[in-house]
């Protein structure tokens, strides 16, 4: 891919715009989803909880995230307009389970103490203010409430020719650390490697951790 092309793609996969971001859209659901199963699985998820995600991209993981205990709702923060659109469609048969919401990408528009549990998945390289995020998060979430944030390693995203644009990269530590500087207690790191199709064709090898906090 051409420079002006990885610069785009990098575009996209922040916020998804154009028929370009639906296509970029339903490749990231794919490439992702293990990724997000991963999330949600460190959820540890009860019956009737409330579930905030940050970044849910089309969502077409919410039928499966809905299935892991009776009574779930819930609630989709986007900053793309594209992709808050997309996931009403997709999901038109669960908005009785289901909101989605458009948010500047700081300010959450909820009460505190307001979710259960709140997940996010590939989204932290794009936090404009990572720790103001992070205490958004714990601002929202009951006691006892916990967050999963799920990344691609530093060490395997610096390998994509598409992250020197815009992204800012995470190791462990350096999520943890910034986790250090909130409420949140440190309550799970872990850590998974599979093969994978790359947004740019090639078969490679993804590392990917999920930081548990919580409240």
């Amino acid at each position: 891919m051409t420079h002006e092309e990885l610069q785009q793609l990098a575009g996209q996969l922040s916020q998804p715009s154009g028929t370009y971001g639906l296509t970029v859209s339903e490749m990231m659901h794919e490439t992702n989803i293990s990724m997000t199963k991963h999330a949600i699985a460190s959820l540890q998820l009860c019956p009737h909880e409330h579930i905030l995600e940050l970044g849910h991209g089309n969502a077409a993981h919410l039928p499966y995230l809905l299935e892991q205990a009776a009574g779930l709702v819930y609630s989709g923060l986007e900053l793309s307009e594209l992709m808050h659109t997309e996931a009403k469609r997709i999901n038109d048969t669960l908005l009785h389970r289901a909101d989605f919401t458009l948010y500047d990408g700081i300010i959450f528009p909820f009460p505190e103490n307001f979710f259960d549990k709140v997940f996010t998945v590939n989204t932290i390289y794009f936090w404009q203010q990572p720790l103001d995020t992070l205490n958004e998060c714990y601002r929202v979430m009951k006691p006892g409430g916990r967050l999963c944030i799920t990344f691609g390693e530093a060490s395997f995203m610096q390998q994509l020719p598409f992250t020197q644009f815009g992204f800012t990269l995470y190791s462990s530590d350096t999520v943890t650390a910034l986790a250090g500087n909130t409420p949140f207690t440190i309550t799970g790191i872990e850590s998974q490697k599979e093969l994978i199709k790359s947004k740019t064709g090639e078969s490679i090898e993804r590392t990917y951790s999920t930081i548990t906090l919580s409240k």
